[in-house]
């Protein structure tokens, strides 16, 4: 059979061993039936690789034409920013918790998988956030990020005040425990957590959402994605911003964080049958008897 995909790489996390077991058994499965295998060197060793190269993660997005992700939303965020730039699918096998992105129950992952190589699957597109940090007019750090970009106090506790712009447009000043810029993916992680509203993953919007903010008038708001933010630190002596939890850059009074929608999408590959709103009753237990 004609397979869609013909250099497909591998990413695991590495901390749980059956995750290997899992990811050697659809490695396997995949040289069987034609495929060239890639792993990511972060997932394996040499040794538990066997046969199969490893490649830098850095290096993914040139050498493969799909990625498949077995663990949890956290490797799906991480792996997502890294194959962005080169338009190569994700495909999510839950081995993680909650997974609101890993939608592959582990005991269909080969008849799924197979099924997607020769075509049958539902593609979704879902947007990034590239967000910069200018001090002084200089940039001092960029990145991407697929669920959101959050600002938050630091370790001494106390409260940070900032302005918000939208387009150059002044939106608000905000004395609170920080701010959530969430895109629709990342609309069901800490957004949601904050109060803020879900978005479908294909609407073309971004949320704000304050973080514990001193005035109950502050309310979450959804813009339209092609709104460029401006985050302004007017004072805050341990502030920070962060990136899908993953990365951070430390702020001083005054710096800026210019936050817009990335120019590529990222493409996730759902079995055929995927339905949003089931996941959603799913995993945040709609529809169960009220007591």
């Amino acid at each position: 059979m004609e397979r869609l995909f013909k250099h497909v790489c591998l990413v695991a996390r590495h901390s749980k061993p059956a995750i290997l077991t899992s990811l050697r058994e659809l490695a396997d499965h995949l040289a069987a039936n034609g495929v060239t295998v890639l792993i990511d060197k972060e997932s394996a060793t040499p040794e538990e690789a066997g046969p199969y190269p490893l490649i830098d993660r850095n290096d993914m997005g040139k050498m493969a034409d799909l990625a498949i992700v077995l663990g949890g939303d956290g490797t799906m965020l991480s792996i997502a920013r890294v194959l962005a730039p080169y338009r190569v699918p994700l495909v999510g096998i839950n081995q993680g918790r909650l997974g609101f992105m890993t939608d592959i129950p582990l005991h269909e992952m080969l008849t799924a998988v197979d099924a997607i190589l020769s075509g049958d699957f539902l593609p979704e597109d879902r947007i990034l956030l590239q967000a910069s940090v200018i001090r002084e007019e200089a940039e001092v750090a960029n990145a991407l990020a697929f669920n959101d970009v959050v600002f938050s106090r630091g370790a001494m506790g106390s409260m940070i005040e900032f302005e918000v712009f939208v387009d150059r447009q002044f939106l608000y000043s905000q004395r609170s425990d920080g701010l959530i810029v969430a895109t629709p993916t990342g609309s069901t992680a800490y957004s949601l957590a904050s109060g803020g509203p879900i978005l479908h993953p294909t609407l073309q919007a971004i949320a704000l959402v304050p973080i514990c903010p001193q005035s109950l008038s502050n309310r979450p708001i959804a813009l339209n994605d092609q709104c460029e933010v401006e985050f302004m630190l007017t004072r805050g002596l341990d502030a920070r911003v962060h990136f899908d939890g993953q990365s951070h850059c430390d702020l001083m009074e005054m710096d800026r964080v210019m936050i817009r929608r990335y120019r590529n999408p990222l493409r996730i590959l759902h079995p055929v049958g995927y339905n949003y709103y089931d996941m959603l009753r799913h995993k945040l237990h709609w529809g169960e008897r009220l007591l």
